[in-house]
């Protein structure tokens, strides 16, 4: 995959050492430069340092889950392929999974997951020159329970509050992690 001149970097997100440790042993082997992070916080800090042409993520980590952190890079890196793998879902994973392939842990071999990187790579755009922007949208989707589960601009981190009962059309939230006042518009 080194062929035009440069390595094509991965970001391996996985809790699990072993896996992350096996995997980017691998992928380096293969030509990739890999970077590795234990779950989507880390993640996120390692976006910050530079973007990979490719994201393989777990689905069930602590602190940040996988289905987490997709949301943001969706949000924010749209233009980054995405694979999620996780050993709790069969088949084609889990429905409404906003990523571009999934594989189930212990199911699939190398050459597969190889083969759909190259695809995934070679349909994207080439180190992608797009800006970054300075801070993340909020996203806005309602829980089982009611609740609204805002996304922080500054800090990244999700929370939930209960739905707005006011008239206002611009609502606003603080989030707990680091203060930041969120603003979202409610939709009628």
């Amino acid at each position: 995959m080194a062929d035009r001149g440069f390595k094509y970097r991965i970001l391996f997100v996985d809790d699990e050492q072993v896996v992350r440790e096996t995997s980017a042993l691998v992928l380096t082997k293969l030509g990739f430069e890999v970077r590795t992070s234990e779950d989507g916080f880390a993640a996120l800090v390692d976006l910050r340092l530079a973007l990979p042409d490719l994201i393989i993520c777990d689905l069930r980590m602590p602190n940040m889950s996988g289905f987490e952190l997709l949301s943001i890079v969706r949000r924010r890196f749209p233009q980054i392929p995405v694979i999620a793998v996780s050993g709790e879902f069969v088949g084609e994973g889990p429905t409404g999974l906003i990523a571009d392939a999934f594989f189930t842990k212990g199911q699939y071999r190398p050459e597969s997951l190889v083969a759909k990187i190259t695809e995934l790579i070679q349909r994207s755009p080439m180190r992608s020159q797009t800006i970054k922007p300075d801070r993340a949208p909020v996203w806005v989707p309602v829980s089982e329970r009611g609740y609204l589960v805002l996304t922080c601009t500054d800090c990244l981190r999700s929370f939930s509050i209960p739905p707005e009962t006011s008239e206002e059309q611009l609502c606003e939230a603080e989030c707990p992690f680091c203060l930041t006042k969120v603003c979202y518009l409610r939709t009628v």
